[in-house]
């Protein structure tokens, strides 16, 4: 009980930080403010009051639609507060709860922010990513300064690797895929290596079940490669460091 108790706290937080990032989705792309004006219904216009804008609940409460004008609220905003909550609690269980949470954290929300930006826009923000990775930057020279090298060299190696894809495959990878990997990296260190592989693995998947159930179609269309990245960037914060000892243990013992 003791150890689930802040897990749970963190996981509401992360419902809490979620609701923040449904904003952060809608206004970034639209090059507008996350700070002010407050949280309003797109339709009619009016605010939400705090007891409307609670995650999760509140949209189950409305059953999904606007208190003053009746118009429907996207399910995509519980579901990224859900979203939110759940991966929050994740990290905070199997990282633990310290200090680095305090660049564990804002990295998965970036994660999501941007997946869902990308999946509906095609584009991953710099208003986003740049200021993200001076943050990584940052945190790491306070918290950890001696990792400082290894974390830069991932960063750069990340950036460069996607990099020549994005080179080799243009219509394939754009410079925010490249931009955000470089992030990842950031944060990631060696864990970024089975990132990258389960980002590429997960997209090539999908990518042929679309192009089996569409065919041409789907090749024309293309397919966002933000989402798989933090997939893999979740999946290495959670469990990569694991996979590359497995690797090293198995294959180069």
């Amino acid at each position: 009980m003791i150890v689930a108790a802040p897990v749970i706290l963190i996981g509401i937080l992360g419902a809490a930080v979620g609701s923040f990032l449904n904003v952060v989705i809608h206004r970034v792309p639209l090059r507008e403010s996350v700070v002010t004006p407050g949280s309003r219904c797109p339709d009619c216009g009016v605010a939400i009051k705090p007891y409307d804008n609670v995650p999760v609940l509140s949209w189950l409460w409305l059953r999904g639609r606007c208190r003053g004008c009746g118009a429907e609220i996207s399910p995509r905003y519980p579901a990224i507060e859900l979203l939110t909550g759940v991966a929050f609690a994740a990290v905070a269980l199997v990282r633990g709860v310290d200090l680095d949470l305090i660049a564990e954290l804002p990295f998965v929300a970036v994660l999501i922010a941007v997946a869902a930006i990308d999946l509906e826009h095609k584009v991953i923000p710099n208003r986003i990513v740049l200021p993200t990775a001076l943050y990584g930057l940052a945190v790491a020279a306070l918290l950890n300064a001696g990792e400082t090298p290894e974390l830069l060299l991932a960063g750069g190696g990340a950036f460069l690797a996607m990099l020549i894809v994005a080179l080799v495959q243009p219509k394939g990878m754009g410079m925010g895929d490249v931009k955000l990997a470089g992030v990842m990296g950031l944060y990631l260190g060696i864990a970024i290596i089975p990132a990258l592989l389960l980002a590429f693995l997960a997209g090539s998947l999908v990518g042929l079940a679309l192009v089996a159930a569409r065919g041409a179609a789907a090749r024309k269309q293309g397919i966002p490669f933000g989402p798989f990245l933090a997939i893999g960037g979740l999946v290495g914060l959670l469990a990569g460091t694991d996979l590359v000892g497995l690797y090293s243990d198995n294959f180069l013992a």
